[in-house]
């Protein structure tokens, strides 16, 4: 009888004990590393064909022996007899686990046991094995715990949880056997006379894997490695033995299953994917798929039953406002059309099964690879129907948000007529509780999340969040999957311009007869400042037929416009290469080209220092304050903007005017400053605050500065 340890991920551990002991392990016991157990090789063997919830099964070659530093692990490696576990023709790798006070990396580790596993083969008078880390003959972990290393062979071979049907998968599939853990939380396989349905199946992991459970098929039987088959103390015959066995029962059983199952996915790709998987594993005639939305689910399957389901956490894929929609609108279908039946599912994004609103009578905790999660389990039943609050449900018709949003469009629809533009803002923190903006770019919106204060809580603040975001696309008529979402705070230094994501997609937005790249996805800011809207049309007339320096000029739509209004000359001067780029995208897209255009990648505050040419309109907008790693000093706009605007107007000709614009809140002009260098300052904040803008006020700061 050996020992053995059985590992798996987190959540799986207790159903994984049981398990091992309904396929005749001995002695288990069930620790946070794992699951110890006792048994023949003949045991063990019809484990791994049986097994679907562990990961991986090691066979213990040694019990623990001290190693607190290098020089003890080494020693404890060389107590092993090598040669006697695997020829010195095989190919070996070593994972090491764990750490203390002297080792402290697994690498470390790995490598003192391999130059001791080595200097074994060596002593034995043998050639030293060779090392290969990714597909090796025989695979040997060390597990360091308490200054204790045991030594392993990895009797099962890694990823014991991949049936071999897999041909094909979504964007984030579920590993099988967390997919066999969930359906035996379920329920379903108490009762499965009643239907199984997957309303988001992908895939089709879940499924596959109910079907093989319930029709009694055995995992193992077509896996082609294992990690004991270069092991000398394989028993070839017993195993092989078992092998016919076990194959025989599973195509029997398979034969005589009739249960059905259903799967369904909007994606028609996965669902291909899903068929060709359940074609591999035998199961086509099992699983009935169709391609349809959750949300758009109606019971044809029976009076009651099952529903199970991984849907998208918005971490990999799914975006938080197709995943309200989703919510929301599929609570209310599964109290419409599925009365009492089971629904349970599994997610990171616990904030989003309020959505649902369903009471759950169990939780389970679990991890999908590195993301916690929650497995849910629902009655759907009359009780939840009841307790289901009217005012809550995003779905009926009270919502204050939705209410002024509506309000506000109305509002505006004379002003969007009658002006050029398809890009403007609808709402902006207009009732405290609900404090976001929201942006219209033709066909698609922004959300902005304006940080919330310490005092709201995180709870409450994202309830209304989620109201924001079910709301906002259905009245302003736009898909959920063209909704962006952001978190607004703050930002300083290098976080002003954060990257969120790299999708990298653009839209063409139109403005006043000037067309716009956007990216509404990847950073904080779009690439246009709505805000400026009339700022740009007010520095391009003042420049027709003259000369414009835009200096921070960002993305560079005060310089098309500009270009566009007919100036002699546009100098455009910023510090980020990207964003320079984008700003000869943007001139690109207006056909603008062109000696008369020029661009420079440049610290602006030491590029307006070094500068002697003049411009007829000089154009500054510099950010609130800014620490830029390529900045020699930081940048604080209400402290420094008297020797920005010196520094300015200095490339102003005779004659010419300096446009200032700022967004930093209650921003204080310093008058005398000015005065004393000669210079005024004339407010223009009231003429470049468009209509969409009037509900705020302090949006951005303008002024027309001119030599005395």
């Amino acid at each position: 009888m050996k020992q053995f340890l059985a590992l798996t991920s987190f959540g799986i551990e207790p159903l994984l004990a049981q398990e091992l002991i309904d396929l005749g392990a001995e002695h288990v016991v069930q620790k946070p590393e794992g699951i110890y157990f006792s048994g023949e090789l003949s045991t063990a063997y019809d484990i791994c064909l049986r097994d679907r919830l562990a990961s991986r099964v090691l066979v213990a070659i040694s019990e623990e022996i001290p190693a607190k530093n290098k020089e003890e692990l080494y020693e404890a490696a060389k107590e092993i007899d090598w040669p006697e576990h695997f020829d010195e023709n095989c190919f070996f790798a070593i994972d090491f686990v764990g750490k203390n006070e002297n080792i402290r990396d697994t690498q470390f580790g790995g490598l003192t046991v391999k130059d001791a596993v080595v200097d074994s083969f060596r002593d034995a008078g043998l050639n030293r094995p060779s090392v290969e880390k990714y597909n090796p003959d025989i695979r040997i972990q060390a597990r360091l715990l308490r200054n204790k290393v045991r030594f392993y062979i990895d009797f099962s071979g890694r990823s014991l949880f991949q049936r071999g049907y897999r041909e094909g998968t979504g964007a984030a599939p579920i590993k099988e056997n967390l997919a066999a853990a969930l359906v035996v939380r379920s329920g379903w396989l108490n009762d499965t006379s009643k239907p199984l349905l997957d309303p988001m199946c992908g895939s089709g992991t879940l499924l596959l894997e109910a079907v093989s459970m319930a029709a009694g098929v055995i995992p193992g039987v077509d896996r082609a490695h294992w990690g004991f088959s270069q092991w000398k103390y394989h028993q070839g015959a017993v195993f092989e033995e078992l092998l016919q066995k076990a194959k025989v029962e599973s195509e029997q059983a398979l034969a005589e299953c009739n249960i059905k199952v259903f799967g369904s996915d909007m994606d028609p790709q996965v669902l291909r994917n899903a068929k060709a998987n359940a074609r591999a594993a035998g199961f086509s005639h099992l699983i009935e798929f169709t391609q349809s939305k959750a949300e758009n689910l109606t019971n044809r399957f029976g009076d009651n039953g099952y529903i199970l389901f991984n849907p998208p956490y918005g971490e990999r894929i799914g975006s938080m406002p197709e995943l309200v929609a989703t919510f929301t609108k599929f609570g209310k279908v599964l109290k419409d059309e599925f009365l009492n039946w089971q629904a349970s599912l599994i997610t990171s994004n616990i904030e989003m099964l309020s959505l649902l609103k369903l009471s759950s009578h169990k939780r389970y905790k679990f991890k999908n690879g590195p993301l916690e999660c929650q497995f849910a389990l629902y009655d759907i039943n009359e009780k939840q129907i009841e307790r289901t609050p009217k005012e809550s449900d995003f779905s009926g018709q009270h919502s204050d948000f939705a209410n002024r949003l509506k309000k506000n469009l109305k509002g505006m629809k004379s002003w969007i007529k009658q002006n050029n533009v398809n890009c403007y803002r609808v709402y902006d923190a207009d009732i405290p509780e609900f404090n976001v903006a929201v942006d219209r770019y033709d066909d698609h919106i922004v959300i902005h999340e304006y940080a919330a204060p310490k005092d709201i809580d995180e709870r409450k603040a994202s309830q209304r969040l989620q109201e924001v975001i079910y709301w906002a696309p259905q009245i302003l008529q736009v898909e959920t999957d063209k909704v962006a979402l952001k978190v607004r705070a703050k930002q300083k230094g290098k976080n002003q311009y954060q990257v969120l994501s790299k999708t990298k997609q653009a839209l063409t937005v139109q403005e006043h007869g000037a067309l716009f790249k956007v990216n509404l996805w990847d950073y904080l800011d779009t690439g246009l400042f709505l805000d400026h809207r009339k700022t740009r049309q007010l520095v391009a007339q003042k420049s027709k037929g003259k000369s414009l320096l835009n200096l921070f000029a960002y993305t560079g739509s005060v310089s098309v416009q500009a270009a566009l209004h007919g100036a002699e000359q546009v100098v455009t001067v910023d510090m980020s290469n990207t964003y320079l780029e984008w700003a000869k995208d943007n001139f690109e897209l207006n056909k603008l080209r062109g000696h008369k255009y020029e661009f420079i990648q440049a610290d602006c505050l030491q590029w307006l220092k070094d500068n002697n040419r003049t411009f007829d309109v000089v154009f500054i907008d510099p950010p609130t304050f800014s620490n830029s790693k390529r900045m020699d000093a930081t940048f604080d706009v209400q402290r420094d903007h008297i020797q920005l605007i010196k520094d300015g107007m200095k490339a102003v000709s005779q004659g010419g005017e300096l446009i200032f614009t700022n967004n930093k809140r209650n921003f204080k002009m310093d008058f005398d400053g000015l005065n004393l260098l000669g210079f005024k300052a004339e407010a223009l904040t009231e003429q470049t605050r468009d209509f969409d803008f009037k509900r705020n006020k302090h949006i951005h700061n303008s002024w027309q500065v001119t030599r005395l």
